[in-house]
């Protein structure tokens, strides 16, 4: 089997994924940074703007204004740190949960028409052992 230049896959699959991303969001979808925001709370608990701002990889300053604009669509709300008086700590409603399953139920949705779609059942196989590769790298 020919040897894979690694450098130029890896080019590659960045490329595709980025654009199946943008695919499958619509116009009504919140914007990227205020979605990650609502997974992480989500996935990991309630947190601080700071906290945030560091998982994202963001300023306090950025995180700050994506944290308030959350707020007033009542999709995340600010509470007492147990701890620190000084600190807000930034839990996920009811609505920010139902807004972010409707848009992964949506993008997934896409994702599996797609795919029900443009591939063969041969191809849904090898794109579902692709996956696992995937979640291993998405793990290292």
């Amino acid at each position: 089997m020919d040897e894979v230049d690694v450098n130029e896959v890896a080019h590659e699959l960045r490329l595709v994924v980025g654009r199946l991303v943008r695919r499958a969001r619509r116009p009504e979808d919140l914007p990227t940074p205020q979605a990650a925001v609502l997974g992480h709370l989500d996935r990991e608990g309630a947190m601080t703007t700071a906290e945030l701002a560091d998982r994202q990889r963001v300023r306090h300053q950025s995180m700050a204004r994506t944290v308030g604009q959350l707020t007033a669509l009542g999709l995340i709300a600010p509470g007492p740190h147990p701890s620190d008086a000084r600190k807000t700590l930034l839990t996920i409603t009811d609505a920010g949960r139902a807004e972010l399953r409707s848009q992964r139920t949506r993008r997934a949705g896409w994702l599996a028409e797609a795919m029900a779609s443009e591939l063969s059942p041969e191809e849904r196989r090898e794109l579902a052992r692709a996956v696992a590769l995937l979640a291993r790298l998405a793990d290292r």
